[in-house]
């Protein structure tokens, strides 16, 4: 069941106008940013634990490096991002990205509200401008995990791009991959990027999630964690209608997870879909 469906065109640049990239290229990113902590071993989970609850002096510093490594990309998807609260000195972390990055548009999805506490949070960063934005909340034992869908473009052919963070637990993600299965099922040009919890083969052996998800063989891009990456994930996930040019794992951006990266070129049918969109929005202005 979908929940907080709303359309949204947050705009941190006023009066801006979108283009599409030249070569019909889409530059991709998925990042969980554990809310601008610096973790380099496994012994700063509990060094460093109290960073999830009060601010640091240097994690703006930190974002203001992400947002210069993000600018280079059209459309990002963040997780563990804080919406505005003590603990990140009351910086909405994806409005502040947004701006540091140049883009144009931004969603920020509040998962689990603790208050002045923390806002936990996942973000849409993108400089196409979406058509819809459907929000998500995922089932689970415990609530607070969900997932962004935006929707570029009209019709058969739009593109539609999902931001999730899954549970830790089997049962929680099996249960979320069978909510998404259902609304990725009808859909053609599909991209699912986030932190899924689970690697490739776990995602593999989801039937109804392969099913409604035709993959290409996936490389593992070993993300986890990020000072001696060795499990997969992090994940950019194309339906067989989408079949990507590049992939990559960055280099290490302070948080325990390293971002994933693909350039996706866009099938002509798909980039005519967002050509009308984008034409459409700019004659309604």
């Amino acid at each position: 069941m979908l929940r907080g469906a709303r359309e949204r065109d947050e705009a941190a640049l006023s009066g801006s106008r979108l283009t599409l990239p030249e070569d019909g290229h889409l530059r991709l990113l998925t990042f969980n940013l554990q809310v601008g902590i610096q973790t380099s071993a496994y012994h700063h989970y509990l060094t460093r634990s109290w960073q999830h609850l009060l601010p640091h002096p240097r994690r703006q510093q930190r974002l203001d490096m992400m947002g210069e490594v993000l600018s280079k990309f059209d459309v990002v998807g963040l997780q563990e991002v804080d919406g505005g609260s003590f603990r990140s000195n009351r910086v909405n972390q994806v409005e502040y990205l947004a701006a540091k990055a140049g883009f144009p548009h931004h969603v920020q999805q509040l998962n689990r509200n603790l208050g002045r506490i923390a806002q936990h949070s996942n973000g849409l960063l993108s400089r196409l401008v979406p058509s819809e934005i459907v929000e998500h909340r995922l089932p689970g034992a415990m609530p607070g995990r969900g997932a962004i869908h935006a929707r570029f473009g009209d019709g058969p052919d739009a593109l539609h791009v999902f931001v999730a963070h899954l549970a830790l637990s089997h049962r929680g993600r099996v249960r979320q991959l069978n909510y998404l299965s259902e609304i990725i099922q009808p859909l053609r040009h599909v991209v699912v990027m986030g932190d899924l919890n689970c690697t490739p083969d776990q995602l593999h052996a989801h039937e109804r999630f392969r099913t409604s998800l035709p993959l290409h063989p996936v490389k593992p891009l070993f993300s986890y964690p990020s000072w001696q990456p060795r499990r997969a994930l992090d994940h950019i996930l194309l339906s067989q209608s989408l079949e990507a040019a590049e992939v990559r794992v960055l280099d290490h951006l302070f948080s325990d997870h390293l971002p994933i990266a693909v350039d996706l070129p866009l099938p002509s049918a798909c980039l005519l879909a967002l050509e009308t969109a984008s034409a459409k929005h700019h004659s309604n202005q």
